[in-house]
C-alpha cells in the first residue's frame, strides 16, 4: 500500500447522486488520487433516522453508481463496526487499514465551515493528511478564524475547481415522494434500483 494517495468520501448517501460523482471525480483527477474510498455512514449522529433507508439498500445503489470507475471503491469500514459513526473514528481505522497512504478527506464547503463542531475535530485534523473541499452556493467560510481555533488546517485544506452542482438528496426523496421527475440527478441505474424497490415513496 506504500505510496498509495486515497480520498476519503463519507455519507449516508441517500441516494448517491450526480453530485456525489461529480465531486469525486473531480477530486481523484485535481488531487492526483489513486483511489477514492465511499465510506457510508449506517446511522449519521447528526441526521434524522427516520429519513435514511436501510444501509444494504444504500450500499447496492452506491455500488451500482460507481461500478464504471475502477478508482472508485466502496469501504465498509462505518458498515463493519458499532455506532456511533463519527468522522474522526473512521479516520483512525483507516488509518490502520492504510498505514502507508496519504489520507485525504472530501468534504463540501458547508462541513468545511462546521468543522470546529464535529466531534473531536483536532483529531481529526491530525488523521487527516489533507482536505479536499468543493465549494457550495451560498456559503461563506472564514479560513483564518476556522484556523485560528483549529491551527494547521489551513495548510491541509485545498479546494477543488469543480461546477456548482444543485443537487441534494433530500431533494431527490422529496421528488420521488411528490411523483415529480428525478430522473437525470442521479446515475440510470440509481434511478432504475429506486424504481424497481419503489423507494422513498411517501
Amino acid at each position: 500500500m506504500g505510496g498509495l494517495i486515497l480520498g476519503i468520501l463519507g455519507g449516508t448517501f441517500n441516494p448517491v447522486h450526480m453530485g456525489h460523482l461529480i465531486m469525486a471525480d473531480d477530486a481523484r483527477d485535481q488531487l492526483a488520487l489513486d483511489r477514492v474510498l465511499w465510506v457510508l455512514t449506517p446511522k449519521p449522529p447528526h441526521k434524522n433516522w427516520a429519513a435514511v433507508i436501510d444501509a444494504q439498500l444504500r450500499l447496492e445503489m452506491l455500488a451500482i453508481a460507481i461500478k464504471d470507475q475502477p478508482a472508485f471503491e466502496v469501504s465498509l469500514v462505518d458498515i463493519d463496526r458499532a455506532p456511533p459513526y463519527y468522522a474522526v473514528d473512521t479516520m483512525q481505522l483507516l488509518r490502520r487499514q492504510y498505514p502507508e497512504a496519504q489520507l485525504i478527506y472530501l468534504m463540501g464547503e458547508d462541513s468545511l465551515r462546521d468543522l470546529p463542531g464535529w466531534h473531536q475535530p483536532d483529531a481529526f485534523l491530525s488523521s487527516c493528511d489533507g482536505i479536499g473541499v468543493m465549494c457550495r452556493s451560498g456559503v461563506t467560510v472564514d479560513l483564518t478564524a476556522i484556523n485560528d481555533y483549529l491551527p494547521g488546517v489551513r495548510e491541509k485544506v485545498r479546494y477543488l475547481d469543480t461546477p456548482f452542482v444543485e443537487i441534494s438528496a433530500s431533494d431527490i426523496r422529496k421528488r420521488v415522494a411528490q411523483g415529480r421527475c428525478y430522473r437525470y440527478h442521479l446515475p440510470s441505474g440509481v434511478y432504475d434500483y429506486i424504481e424497481a424497490h419503489q423507494l422513498y415513496r411517501a
